[in-house]
């Protein structure tokens, strides 16, 4: 799957270097032997944001993206798409969102939602159903009378951004929701977010690595 990541993140024409950044050296050995760049990082970071900063401190970069390991599809045109956004200078986090066409999803806690401002930027992001719709007591119409937005768990920075980020302490609503991008809202920074047609298959259960698995199986039909 790792293998699968790294070659789709090559695909994408506006990112210059793919790296693994990893503390097991199963991991390590894997990345090895299809001849990809890994670095190997300490096991006790909190995070996956400092994992990312750690393999790349030293490195003359401009804009890091953060793509999670169990993302086997992730389209290359997504990441060229994340890059693109900083060509507005006042983007230092970027993100990119789905819109959610599944009403169960809307109230899955396991389906990260989001807010966003008039000019894309989050306002809130959560594992509640956000905005409440007051005047609809049917929670599946809830997607007829509001546009609701899946949060797709991959992050570009610009480094100096990173750098700020990686110094800052766990905040009240990164803990109380589990999710670490609370804590740069707390501490006043912005994110925008990217709105995408495309919407993750993330692998986090043997159930997702199954189904994933079997996609994989007709990609390769389909290519012979």
């Amino acid at each position: 799957m790792v293998q699968w990541v790294y070659e789709q993140a090559q695909q994408a024409h506006k990112i210059d270097r793919v790296i693994v950044a990893t503390d097991h050296e199963k991991i390590k050995e894997c990345v090895e032997s299809f001849a990809g760049e890994v670095r190997m990082t300490d096991p006790d970071l909190a995070s996956g944001t400092d994992r990312v900063y750690a393999a790349i401190e030293d490195e003359e970069a401009e804009i890091i993206i953060n793509l999670q390991g169990d993302e086997p599809f992730v389209s290359p045109q997504l990441l060229d798409d994340l890059v693109t956004t900083f060509d507005n200078n006042v983007i230092e986090i970027s993100t990119p969102v789905c819109k959610i066409e599944d009403p169960r999803a809307i109230h899955n806690p396991n389906v990260v939602g989001v807010v966003r401002d008039i000019h894309g930027f989050a306002l809130y992001f959560s594992r509640a159903a956000i905005p409440f719709v007051r005047e609809e007591a049917d929670l599946e119409a809830w997607g007829l009378k509001h546009a609701f937005y899946k949060h797709i768990g991959i992050y570009a920075y610009k480094k100096s951004c990173l750098a700020e980020l990686v110094q800052l302490k766990e905040s009240s609503l990164e803990l109380s929701e589990k999710l670490e991008q609370l804590r740069f809202l707390e501490n006043g920074y912005k994110i925008f977010t990217l709105q995408t047609n495309y919407n993750s298959v993330s692998v986090d259960t043997l159930e997702d690595l199954k189904k994933v698995n079997d996609l994989a199986k007709k990609m390769i039909l389909n290519k012979r």
